[in-house]
């Protein structure tokens, strides 16, 4: 009775499909088929030019509507591209599609597969957030107390307005005993302040503030910053100058920083991958990099799809990283945890 089950079973093909039965009939229907490596060229083509992209991006020039640091922002979307390619080379039975596809696929694993693991560890000793609150927000006093939420120990906002300032300033009194505001940006802390000022990131008006923060070990110096916005334009590429030198005068100050434990917050407009960041991010680490689990995409709010916003540090080990949920502004609150060394 069993092979007499067993084959009825094989012969009106009922029964459950044995794993890898669908790749075997693949490999029979490609198998004598001169085609498989004429097919698809175009497909490959397009898998080489992303891989091209994706390994000498530090190559294509800014001269030309910064069409560098703009490829640089999204540079991880290009990975989106790798599984539709898969699929063309499967629907159009290429084999030379296939094959190609594999050189972005090792390309986009080496470069941001680390970004995909949870790397976070460690209880840490301090905890920061910053957020961008939209000047436009018109819900100031719930957005404050969704990002006090978090626990942090230190806050950064950005984009305040001088109407405002009070309503953050009331809605967040309770948790932080100390807090100062510059200009557009605030910090707030559990831990007294010292020698709070201006930094002058060439701008004409106040848009990033230093801050030393006394913390059970030791003193911190925190920055916080809201580089200028960068736009893309049909008749002027992706506009970044002001952003550009704006970040470069940052940088300058944060390299002349007397304290050895540095922490800097704030929206900066660019991600980790963009040049323009360099004189920045080539002195610090990214606590998402670092200590995060997946990319922390920060903005737009309503579907993130860069990390513009940024927790990076300096004589301080990054613990953990992590975004924080949706307020009533147009960027996403993100928070760390990090440890210092007495």
């Amino acid at each position: 009775m069993a092979q007499a089950y067993k084959t009825e079973t094989d012969s009106d093909g009922s029964g459950p499909e044995r794993p890898g039965s669908w790749f075997r009939r693949l490999l029979d229907g490609w198998r004598g088929d001169p085609g498989i490596w004429r097919r698809g060229l175009v497909t490959a083509g397009a898998a080489l030019l992303i891989a091209l992209v994706m390994l000498f991006h530090a190559q294509i020039p800014n001269n030309i509507g910064n069409l560098g640091s703009l490829t640089e922002t999204f540079l991880p979307w290009l990975g989106v591209f790798i599984p539709v390619i898969v699929v063309i080379g499967v629907v159009r039975k290429s084999a030379t599609a296939l094959i190609a596809v594999l050189l972005p696929t090792v390309i986009w694993i080496n470069q941001f597969g680390g970004l995909i693991s949870d790397k976070s560890g460690g209880e840490g000793d301090l905890t920061v957030a910053t957020h961008n609150v939209n000047a436009d927000n018109t819900d100031p006093t719930g957005t404050a107390q969704d990002v006090a939420a978090s626990g942090a120990d230190v806050l950064a906002l950005e984009e305040l307005t001088a109407d405002a300032v009070p309503t953050y300033e009331k809605a967040l009194s309770r948790i932080y005993k100390y807090h100062s505001v510059k200009g557009t940006v605030g910090v707030w802390s559990k831990y007294p302040l010292a020698e709070t000022k201006p930094v002058d990131i060439k701008l004409g008006w106040v848009r990033a503030l230093r801050t030393t923060v006394d913390t059970p070990k030791g003193e911190v110096a925190v920055y916080v910053a809201h580089l200028p916005s960068v736009r893309v334009k049909l008749d002027a590429g992706f506009t970044a100058n002001q952003r550009d030198e704006s970040a470069d005068a940052l940088g300058e100050a944060i390299s002349k920083e007397r304290l050895g434990k540095i922490i800097l917050l704030g929206d900066l407009n660019g991600t980790m991958n963009d040049r323009a960041l360099n004189g920045v991010t080539a002195q610090m680490r990214s606590t998402q990099g670092a200590a995060g689990n997946g990319f922390g995409f920060s903005w737009p709010a309503s579907f993130p799809m860069a990390r513009i916003d940024q927790i990076m540090v300096k004589g301080v080990e990054p613990v953990s990283s992590w975004t924080l949920p949706k307020t009533n502004s147009d960027h996403l609150p993100i928070a760390a945890r990090v440890a210092l060394s007495e």
